[in-house]
């Protein structure tokens, strides 16, 4: 049965143009190809990605924090109360007014007491602006390092220069190391991001970047096995670009440097939108489209690949709407806060302060036009939750 299973999934007639079988992409005549057996390594390599970042944030993104001027804040817990938790954990963090009526009954508290717990454990569980910088410190990194090899590794290709070279010679292409470290880097670095996820800082686009992060291993695997290596490099080339922007925006505006900040998300805004929405659709999708069937009449795999390209061309369409948006009210200087923001922090009127300690502490610097000015609605800076990648994009977006 298995067996049976692998070959129907294996059938060259389904990834393969006509004519070609898998014997054709074996090694032979001095030519090395890529195999799916490869891709095993990218399990433990996720790992190891795992333990360097958690090595790299305390070693190197806490002090860095810390000499940035973040400090980690003191958070009041909230009393135990097994029925609200219990509440809180299986059903709703912001519960209705019905519910925070029978949530008090049930408990004995009163309202009043109720709605303030359930404001309280809301902030006490958001993630700290200490976390969110070492977060960011670690993608800046690794997408600073990715986008050098890639420019170093596709500088002297003619591909690089001429999409049609791409294709000159498919599949007979023979794999270079350098192609070979870039895919298994990035798609462990991808692994790692998904084993990560339930620990990382949680945005408002969550389903949107594990979408994203699926959608990447896929078409990485899916090229890889088929040999579309030199369109995977572009890509995943152009796509760097715009992650290495946002994530420093986002450690310059947790550190409250403003200035740098507004004039890296400029930038940044620049970048995404010319890669994601001109070159990734016009040029790199172009080349996948047209280009494959002046050598090959369209299979299966040429179909497979194109539509997974565009699912991740309408992520990029979502994501340049969030920042649009951003950079709408940042031009007209009402820019309060990310539009991606899972959340703010929120007011405790019985403590009689008009923001609460978290709020206070990641307000302001959300492109106010130079104004400084601060409001209630201001989050952890404008950059808090743009990882594409994540970019996004949060990263990143590979394809």
């Amino acid at each position: 049965m298995m067996d049976t299973l692998y070959e129907w999934f294996w059938w060259d007639r389904v990834w393969l143009p006509v004519n070609l079988t898998w014997a054709d992409l074996e090694d032979r005549d001095g030519r090395v190809y890529a195999k799916a057996s490869h891709l095993y390594v990218t399990f433990p390599y996720a790992i190891a990605f795992l333990l360097v970042r958690y090595l790299f944030e305390w070693l190197i993104g806490t002090p860095l924090a810390a000499s940035a001027g973040i400090q980690e804040k003191g958070r009041q817990r909230v009393a135990h109360n097994p029925i609200l938790e219990l509440y809180y954990l299986s059903h709703s963090r912001t519960p209705g007014q019905a519910d925070i009526n029978g949530l008090s009954k049930k408990s004995g508290w009163s309202v009043r007491q109720v709605e303030r717990w359930f404001r309280k454990k809301r902030n006490q569980d958001r993630p700290s602006v200490v976390k969110k910088f070492r977060e960011a410190s670690w993608r800046f990194v690794f997408y600073l390092l990715a986008f050098s090899g890639g420019l170093v590794a596709l500088h002297d290709k003619e591909w690089f220069y001429d999409m049609r070279e791409v294709w000159n010679g498919f599949p007979k292409q023979s794999m270079l190391e350098s192609q070979y470290w870039y895919y298994i880097l990035e798609m462990s670095f991808y692994g790692s991001l998904l084993f990560s996820v339930t620990f990382d800082v949680k945005r408002k686009d969550f389903k949107e970047q594990i979408i994203h992060h699926l959608a990447t291993l896929i078409l990485l695997s899916f090229s890889w096995c088929v040999n579309y290596i030199r369109i995977g490099t572009l890509v995943m080339l152009v796509h760097d670009a715009s992650d290495v922007l946002l994530e420093s925006a986002k450690l310059f505006n947790y550190a409250k440097w403003t200035k740098t900040c507004n004039s890296l998300f400029v930038v940044f805004a620049i970048v995404f939108l010319v890669t994601r929405l001109i070159i990734f659709p016009f040029w790199l999708i172009h080349c996948t489209w047209v280009y494959p069937t002046l050598q090959y009449p369209p299979f299966f795999g040429y179909y497979f690949f194109n539509m997974m390209l565009v699912v991740l061309q309408f992520l990029h369409i979502f994501w340049a709407y969030l920042i649009l948006r951003m950079v709408k009210k940042f031009l007209f200087g009402n820019m309060t806060r990310d539009e991606r923001s899972d959340g703010e922090e929120e007011e405790d009127d019985d403590e009689g302060s008009s923001l609460s300690e978290e709020e206070k502490e990641d307000s302001g610097h959300c492109f106010t036009n130079g104004s400084g000015v601060r409001t209630k609605e201001a989050n952890n800076g404008c950059f808090t939750h743009l990882s594409f990648s994540a970019n996004v994009c949060q990263t990143k977006t590979v394809y």
